[in-house]
C-alpha cells in the first residue's frame, strides 16, 4: 500500500497541509442525506469505475477472488459491498452507479434489495435472498456527457463509482452530525489510511448550528499527532521480528495524560474516550493501515496487569509484514475481529511479553508512585477491626489465596520492611538528571555496547539467551513514529565467520538478519536506542556475524558496524526455588493498606487533590480499590468526606458518637470491599455490562470498577443504616 501511494500519488507529502489534503479528499466522499437519525449515506469514489456490462463480475459478484493478486487493495473475499446491505433499513436497498475512469462508456446503475417474499413464497421458502435490477437482461445505462449533479461536494459526477445506502443504521454515538461523530468512528478503524476522505453533512436543515459541515479524515494516527501536546504524555514503539510469528510486527504505544486542561480525572477519561475510543478499541491490529481486529481494556488489565493505565493507553500493532499464512489465521473474513486460535494466542502473548519489558513498565511505575501519598498509619485500626472478626481457618485461607499474606517472625515484627516514603520518592525520581532535548533529525549515532577485540568491536550474546545492544543519538523520541518525515533503523548482515568446528575462519555468505536473530528494536528514548538480539536455534556457539545498524538521516545514513558472536548458553546455578512455608495467618499482615482520604489537608495527609492524577474523588465517591500488577488488592482508599458519611455523622451526637460512626464507616467499607473482591476473584466470576449501542457484545467490567460503582450506588448507605437487630425485632413483632 505504501509503495502504491508513492507511485501513484507523488505529491502525497503535501497532504499534511489542510488545503492539499482537502483537495485530495474530494475524490472519496461520504455524504449524509435524508432523515436525522437514519440517514441515507452516499459514498463516492473517483477511482477506476466499471463499465455497465462488467457489473456482474465486479460489484455484483461474490467470492470470485478477483483482487487476490493486487497487493495494494484491502479486498480479499470480494464481499465488501454486500456487507453493508444488512444495515440498509428494513428493505435493504442499495444503489450502485459507475462510469469507467477514461469516460469510454456510459453511466451504469442498479438497485439491490432483499427480496420481499410473497404470501405463497413464505409457505415454500425458508429464507429470503438479495437481488439486483436488470432491464431486458442488462444493467441499465445511459450517457452522461459532462457529468451528473448527484449532490457531491464541489464537483459533478463524471467518472468513478457511487453508492447510496438507504436508511443506514449507524452505530450508537455516530447517529448525529456525521462530520463529527461518524468521522471519529471511521478514524478509529482507519488508523493510517492510504488516502484522505471527506465526510459531508448534507442535512443542513437538521443541524443549522453546525459550523463544520465538511471535514476531512486521515486516520487516528494523524489525529493523535495533531493533538499530541494536549492529550499525549508519551509515545514509543517496538519493532519485533520473531520466528514464532513468522515475520515482524510494529507495536506503538500512546500514553495519554492523566489530566488535561485542568479537568478532573473523571472528566479527562470521558474526554479521551469521546475523542479516541468511541468503540473501546484499546489495542488495534491493522493491515495496511486498516484495523482488522482489536482488544478492549481487558488486555491492559489482564495480560499486562497495568490496570492504572487502562483508560490512558492505546496500543497499535501493525501486522502488515507478518507471514501471510499466519496473518490469515488471525482475522475473521469480516475483518472486524480476531479469531480465537493458536496464532492469535501466540501474537497476544508476544505483544504482552514485549510490552511488559519495555518503557511501559517504567511509565506504569511512575503512575503508580503518585498513589504513594503519606497517610496516618491505619495498621493498628485494621488490626483492631480484624481481631473483632470471627474468622475460621477456611475464611483465613480464602483471604490468603488472593492476598498472599506475609509471614511474621516470632517477635511480631514483619520480615520484609517496606521502603520509606523518602526512599520511594528518590526511587521514582531516578536522580537529578539533565533534561534531554532531542533534535528533529540525528547528527550522531554511537554504539555503547561490546568490547574491542583485536581491532574489532565484538558483542557476545549467549545461545538460548538474548543481548540488548545500546546506541546513543540526539534525535527526538518520536523519530520512528511521527507521521511527517519519520526515520528508520535498519539492521543487515555484512559478513559471517563460522566457528572452528565448521571449518576454520573462512568467510561465508552473509545471511538475512531474520535468518539468524529474533530482533526487537525500540524507538529512541531520551537519546538511547536499544536493539535486543536473540539467536535462533540454527546457529552455533562460536559463530560470528558482522552486523551493520543504520539510522536514517538527511543526506547520509549514520552507521555502526560491529561483530555479534554467539556465546555459550548461560549456566543454571543449580539452585531451585523451595516452596514457601505456610505463613502465620493469625496476624493477617498483608491485608490491603487502608488509606483514609480527605477533602482538604487540614483533616489528613491523603487528600482528593494529591491523588487527583490517578483517582477522581468527590462527595459522591465512597472508595477506590487499587489492584496491583500482581493482581492483588494492594490498597483501599476510603473517602472520609463522602456525602454518605457526612449525612450519617450528622445523625450522631457527641464526639464519641462521631468517632464511632467514622470507625463503623471505615470498617464496613474496608472489609466489605475486601471480602467481595476476594470471593468474586476466587470464584472466577466475570461481570459484564450491556453495551451502550444495544447490539454489540457485552463488555467485561473490571472487578475494581464494579465494586467502586456498587459502593457509590447506595450500598455504603445501606451498610451504615441497616441494623440487623431492628430487623429481627420487626420480624418477631
Amino acid at each position: 500500500m505504501e509503495k502504491a501511494v508513492e507511485k501513484y500519488f507523488p505529491e502525497h507529502s503535501n497532504w499534511d497541509l489542510p488545503k492539499f489534503r482537502q483537495e485530495q479528499a474530494e475524490d472519496i466522499q461520504i455524504i449524509a442525506q435524508g432523515l436525522k437519525y437514519t440517514p441515507s449515506l452516499v459514498i463516492y469514489d473517483n477511482g477506476e469505475g466499471q463499465h455497465p456490462e462488467d457489473f456482474d463480475d465486479t460489484f455484483l459478484s461474490l467470492l470470485r477472488g478477483n483482487k487476490n493478486e493486487i497487493h495494494f487493495v484491502q479486498g480479499k473475499y470480494n464481499m465488501g459491498g454486500s456487507g453493508a446491505l444488512v444495515f440498509c433499513g428494513d428493505k435493504r436497498y442499495q444503489l450502485i452507479g459507475s462510469r469507467r475512469y477514461d469516460e469510454s462508456g456510459d453511466f451504469g446503475f442498479t438497485l439491490l434489495r432483499r427480496h420481499p417474499l410473497s404470501g405463497e413464497e413464505r409457505t415454500r421458502k425458508k429464507n429470503t435472498w438479495y437481488e439486483y435490477l436488470k432491464i431486458d437482461g442488462s444493467i441499465p445505462s445511459f450517457p452522461i456527457g459532462n457529468g451528473l449533479d448527484l449532490g457531491l461536494h464541489n464537483r459533478p459526477f463524471t467518472t468513478g463509482s457511487i453508492l447510496k445506502l438507504y436508511s443506514y443504521n449507524l452505530p450508537s454515538g455516530a447517529k448525529s452530525i456525521i462530520t463529527r461523530d461518524l468521522n471519529r468512528h471511521l478514524n478509529e478503524f482507519l488508523f493510517e489510511p492510504a488516502l484522505p476522505v471527506y465526510t459531508i453533512e448534507g442535512r443542513r436543515d437538521k443541524y443549522p448550528h453546525d459550523k463544520n459541515p465538511e471535514r476531512d479524515l486521515y486516520g487516528l494516527k494523524r489525529r493523535l499527532e495533531d493533538k499530541q501536546d494536549k492529550y499525549i504524555d508519551e509515545t514509543f514503539s517496538l519493532d519485533c521480528e520473531s520466528e514464532d510469528i513468522g515475520g515482524k510486527i510494529k507495536i506503538t504505544c500512546y500514553v495519554f495524560k492523566s489530566r488535561i486542561d485542568g479537568k478532573s480525572v473523571k472528566e479527562t477519561k470521558k474526554a479521551i474516550r469521546s475523542e479516541f475510543f468511541q468503540n473501546n478499541m484499546r489495542v488495534v491490529f491493522s493491515v495496511n493501515g486498516q484495523v482488522h481486529g482489536h482488544y478492549t481494556t481487558e488486555f491492559i488489565s489482564r495480560s499486562l496487569k497495568y490496570g492504572l493505565l487502562k483508560n490512558y493507553l492505546l496500543i497499535h500493532v501493525d501486522v502488515t509484514d507478518l507471514d501471510v499464512e499466519f496473518r490469515n489465521e488471525l482475522f475473521m473474513a469480516s475483518r472486524d475481529r480476531l479469531k480465537q486460535g493458536d496464532e492469535s494466542s501466540t501474537l497476544r502473548n508476544l505483544v504482552a511479553k514485549e510490552l511488559k519489558s519495555s518503557r511501559l513498565k517504567d511509565i506504569y511505575k511512575r503512575r503508580k508512585s503518585s498513589m504513594n501519598v503519606e497517610s496516618e498509619s491505619t495498621k493498628d485500626l485494621v488490626r483492631q477491626f480484624a481481631e473483632n472478626l470471627s474468622m475460621d481457618e477456611d475464611m483465613t485461607k480464602l483471604l490468603n489465596q488472593t492476598l498472599k499474606l506475609d509471614q511474621r517472625s516470632d517477635n511480631g515484627k514483619q520480615k520484609r520492611k517496606s521502603p520509606s516514603s523518602k526512599q520511594r520518592k528518590n526511587s521514582s525520581r531516578g536522580g537529578d538528571k539533565p533534561s534531554f532535548e532531542g533534535h528533529r533529525h540525528p547528527s550522531y549515532f554511537n554504539l555503547r555496547s561490546g568490547q574491542d577485540v583485536d581491532g574489532r568491536r565484538v558483542i557476545t550474546t549467549p545461545l538460548g539467551g538474548q543481548r540488548t545492544v545500546k546506541f546513543e543519538t540526539d534525535v527526538e523520541d518520536q523519530y520512528f513514529d511521527r507521521v511527517r518525515d519519520p526515520g528508520d533503523l535498519k539492521i543487515s548482515i555484512l559478513d559471517y565467520s563460522p566457528n572452528e568446528t565448521k571449518g576454520g575462519d573462512e568467510l561465508g555468505h552473509p545471511d538475512q538478519v531474520s535468518d539468524i536473530f529474533d530482533i526487537v528494536k525500540s524507538s529512541p528514548d531520551k537519546g538511547k536506542i536499544r536493539v535486543r538480539m536473540k539467536p535462533k536455534s540454527n546457529v552455533s556457539v562460536g559463530d560470528a556475524y558482522q552486523t551493520k545498524v543504520s539510522l536514517s538521516a538527511p543526506g547520509q545514513n549514520l552507521e555502526e558496524i560491529f561483530w555479534v558472536k554467539i556465546g555459550k548458553p548461560r549456566k543454571n546455578n543449580g539452585s531451585t526455588k523451595t516452596e514457601k512455608s505456610e505463613p502465620d495467618l493469625d496476624n493477617l499482615i498483608g491485608l490491603p493498606e487502608l488509606i483514609p482520604v480527605f477533602e482538604s489537608a487540614d483533616k489528613g495527609k491523603a487528600t482528593w487533590a494529591n491523588l487527583a492524577d490517578v483517582i477522581d474523588m468527590d462527595y459522591g465517591t465512597i472508595m477506590h480499590p487499587f489492584v496491583n500488577e500482581e493482581d492483588r488488592l494492594e490498597k483501599i482508599f476510603v473517602n472520609m468526606d463522602s456525602r454518605v458519611l457526612l449525612n450519617y455523622k450528622s445523625s450522631q451526637s457527641g464526639e464519641e458518637g462521631i468517632k464511632i460512626a467514622e470507625n463503623r464507616y471505615l470498617s464496613s467499607v474496608y472489609f466489605h470491599t475486601l471480602f467481595l473482591y476476594t470471593i468474586t476473584k476466587n470464584r472466577g466470576y466475570q461481570i459484564k455490562q450491556p453495551p451502550e449501542d444495544g447490539y454489540s457484545q457485552p463488555e467485561e467490567v473490571e472487578l475494581g470498577d464494579y465494586l467502586k460503582d456498587v459502593f457509590d450506588s447506595y450500598y455504603s448507605e445501606f451498610l451504615l443504616n441497616f441494623e440487623t437487630g431492628v430487623l429481627i425485632e420487626a420480624i418477631a413483632d
